[in-house]
């Protein structure tokens, strides 16, 4: 069996119960960071062997990781922070075992899009996930495209490219469109700016970003 379990994006007191009962159990936890998932473990007391997993090593792994399922191995996949699988490493792994017939287990827990998307003050009835927009190529395509997007839509941003995205918006989607932009959610200095594209910008052209960024954009009304 796969269980897939949320780490803490900030506070990790944020971890739920059953997270925590889920490492201490099974036989093999999947990191992808195993320096990162080591403080969360000796934190909470789990001693449960740790392997490395991450989007360098997960297409070689990943048929021998199923065979040692398949032999009744119990494994657990968890990333550096948030749910596995959310532009993060998971989803070849999940699909490998689904098509093997292992069984695949969830749990609910931290996603940073989600808080940030709810405290925007857009609407989130409907959205749109968009994560991290292509690097280069591809990326005006990309934006071109969402130009016409009536839902709510949410990128991940990085703080070294956050003003330029924004110049890029401002172009696609005008520079009136609201936006709202959350910083170091669950963490000590969590901070959410709100306003339109032109304003959020001037104020991170002014200020020195830190920590990776929830962009939460207005649909075209």
């Amino acid at each position: 069996m796969l269980y897939i379990v949320p780490t803490p994006i900030g506070n990790l007191e944020d971890i739920t119960q059953r997270g925590l009962k889920t490492l201490q159990e099974v036989d093999l936890i999947l990191a992808e960071d195993t320096r990162t998932s080591k403080n969360l473990l000796q934190h909470f007391g789990i001693d449960t062997p740790l392997k490395s997993h991450h989007m360098h090593n997960e297409h070689k792994q990943v048929p021998h990781l199923v065979d040692q399922m398949l032999s009744g191995t119990q494994m657990a996949l968890i990333t550096d922070a948030g749910t596995p699988g959310i532009s993060d490493p998971g989803f070849l792994l999940t699909r490998a075992c689904i098509e093997a017939g292992i069984v695949v287990s969830c749990l609910p827990g931290p996603t940073a899009f989600v808080p940030a998307l709810v405290m925007s003050g857009l609407p989130c009835d409907r959205f749109v996930f968009e994560g991290f927009l292509p690097p280069k190529k591809g990326r005006q395509t990309r934006m071109s495209q969402l130009a016409e997007e009536e839902r709510t839509m949410v990128f991940y941003e990085s703080p070294h490219r956050v003003v330029k995205t924004l110049t890029q918006m401002a172009l696609h989607f005008g520079e009136d469109r609201a936006i709202s932009i959350s910083r170091e959610i669950s963490k000590k200095f969590e901070e959410t700016i709100r306003g339109s594209i032109k304003e959020v910008r001037t104020h991170f052209e002014t200020h020195t970003v830190k920590g990776e960024l929830v962009l939460v954009v207005q649909g075209k009304k």
